[in-house]
């Protein structure tokens, strides 16, 4: 299918990273571990961005939060219509975020694209959100309207190359996510409002989008993660998106919900990239993915770790999935899905602080006891029969 609108000059000098340069990049940098960021008071990107709802203060606090975890990044998502609206402000409110971050000794990566919730994204103030309901108001980027107008589309390059650009040798920056779960049919009840053909646009605008990014030479990693069921270590089993991704991404991140063998048999099936492996997505308590199984796991394994939500609030991800069906209107869930913090900065749990501060103290690799089990003398018990 020929996408029209779309720039086929690809920078003849502008390549992808050699392994050994992957390599190299991420032996320099602390272990990458934090959480999918947006402030506990915006309901998606849009309100987290805009003038009128950008709240640096908030933001300090909750960073300073990350920071008594120990985390050292932040996985956070722009929008290209943030960029159409105002993009002097846009980028100056994210130069703004950056030294907030910089003062927690936090890297972001930033995140240009998503697939997911609703397709039809709206400027201005944003709903509130739906009782009971997770993520009820998070917007795809780009929108239905312009994924369905291929005439747009020099718009979408202008966008990355002119944010990818104006940051591309910021050392506050640690990776670009050029496009979440691009192959994402959206989730919630959005199916009637999304492209019939999404699949095949998305399948053509990616490696553009990594184009794009890359003729501005950032000297940070371009990735985009997997998330699919298939063997990812089979190119020919895998899509043309998963293809694109894999081969495409200087970094290989990857999202695992499940339990810690699926995560460990995920990285297993990575590995043979021979590239870093960030999981850019991971956490849903009830479905198997916890702090206590899958963080301690990934520690050892020298990956990367990003879980989804850091401080509860109007993106109301401590209910799961299935709130779209069952809306937890007249009571919460009997564990929270995902999240790590309440609105005060303290835990849901004090156990799930505790392994985040023992696993970040450690060194490299280093997984220390008091992240396995809690140090009691019943525990000490259990650790000294053989």
């Amino acid at each position: 299918m020929a996408v029209i609108g779309v720039s086929t000059s690809h920078a003849a000098d502008a390549q992808r990273w050699s392994a050994v340069q992957a390599q190299a990049w991420y032996a320099k940098q602390p272990w990458p571990v934090g959480s999918n960021y947006i402030p506990s008071d915006a309901i998606n990107q849009l309100e987290m961005w805009q003038a009128s709802s950008f709240d640096p203060a908030r933001i300090d606090q909750e960073l300073g939060w990350a920071q008594g975890l120990g985390m050292t990044t932040m996985r956070v998502f722009l929008h290209n219509l943030l960029w159409d609206q105002d993009r002097d402000g846009f980028k100056k409110r994210i130069d703004t975020f950056l030294s907030i971050a910089a003062k927690h000794h936090i890297k972001p990566i930033f995140v240009l694209f998503d697939s997911c919730w609703d397709p039809d994204p709206a400027l201005g103030p944003q709903h509130p959100p739906i009782p009971g309901v997770h993520n009820s108001g998070w917007v795809q980027a780009p929108g239905t309207k312009i994924l369905d107008d291929p005439s747009r589309y020099p718009q979408l390059e202008a966008y990355v190359k002119d944010i990818v650009g104006s940051f591309a040798h910021d050392d506050r920056v640690l990776a670009w996510d050029v496009w979440n779960e691009p192959d994402n049919d959206g989730g919630g009840n959005y199916a009637a409002e999304e492209p019939k053909d999404k699949f095949q646009r998305v399948a053509h605008l990616l490696p553009e989008v990594f184009a794009w990014a890359r003729s501005q030479h950032p000297s940070q990693p371009l990735t985009s993660g997997v998330w699919h069921d298939p063997d990812w270590s089979n190119l020919h089993a895998l899509n043309a998106v998963e293809r694109t991704q894999l081969t495409e991404s200087d970094i290989i991140t990857f999202h695992n919900y499940d339990f810690p063998e699926a995560f460990l048999k995920r990285v297993q099936q990575l590995r043979g990239y021979g590239r870093p492996v960030i999981c850019t997505e991971y956490m849903a308590r009830s479905a198997g993915s916890t702090i206590d199984g899958v963080l301690p796991l990934g520690k050892k394994l020298d990956v990367g770790m990003v879980n989804w939500g850091f401080v509860s609030g109007k993106t109301q991800t401590i209910f799961p999935w299935d709130s779209w069906q069952r809306p937890y209107t007249l009571q919460p869930p009997v564990i929270w899905f995902h999240d790590l913090l309440r609105q005060d900065g303290t835990p849901y749990r004090q156990r799930e602080a505790d392994i985040f501060k023992a696993l970040t103290s450690a060194p490299r690799g280093v997984v220390p006891a008091s992240a396995l089990l809690p140090l009691t003398d019943d525990t000490h018990a259990m650790n000294t029969v053989h």
